[in-house]
Formats: C-alpha cells, sequence, structure tokens
C-alpha cells in the first residue's frame, strides 16, 4: 500500500484546516522520563468501607489495582496542594 491517497471532495473547512496547519514539534519526554522511580512507603491506614468498596468497584471496572486508584488520588493531592502553599 505504497500508493497516495488523494482527497478531492472534502468539505471547504476541513480543506481550509489542511492548508493552514502547521507542524508541531514533538514535546513528548524520552522513554526514560516517562515513568517516575518515587520511593515508595508502606502504610497502615484505616479507611471506610464505602471508600474501599467503591474504589475497588471502579478498578475492577478499569482493570486496574485499587491501592493504585488510591496512591494516584492522594499524589494528586499533594501536587495541588504543594504548588499552592
Amino acid at each position: 500500500m505504497s500508493k497516495e491517497i488523494k482527497y478531492s471532495h472534502a468539505p471547504d473547512e476541513v480543506a481550509e484546516a489542511i492548508r493552514t496547519s502547521e507542524i508541531v514539534t514533538d514535546f513528548l519526554p524520552p522513554p526514560d522520563e516517562l515513568v517516575r522511580k518515587e520511593q515508595q512507603v508502606k502504610v497502615t491506614i484505616n479507611l471506610s468501607k464505602r471508600s474501599i468498596d467503591f474504589f475497588k468497584r471502579v478498578a475492577a471496572h478499569e482493570g486496574v489495582p485499587y491501592q493504585s486508584m488510591i496512591k494516584s488520588l492522594l499524589d494528586r493531592y499533594v501536587e495541588r496542594f504543594e504548588k499552592s502553599s
């Protein structure tokens, strides 16, 4: 399939968008910077059954460990409020 495809009947707004588009430089980090290695600390914490049931239900639907979801939530909370203090 090396044949180039040419579109001749594109709507005017699509054709205009193609004409005025620009190439965006690559802004993605290299693969070794995608995974942050942070020191992990094991803790024991008491949470409500309602909260754990929620995270287990959502995590099962998303196919991820519920502990990871809780960790991510806490990490995001810290990031948001560390910036404002």
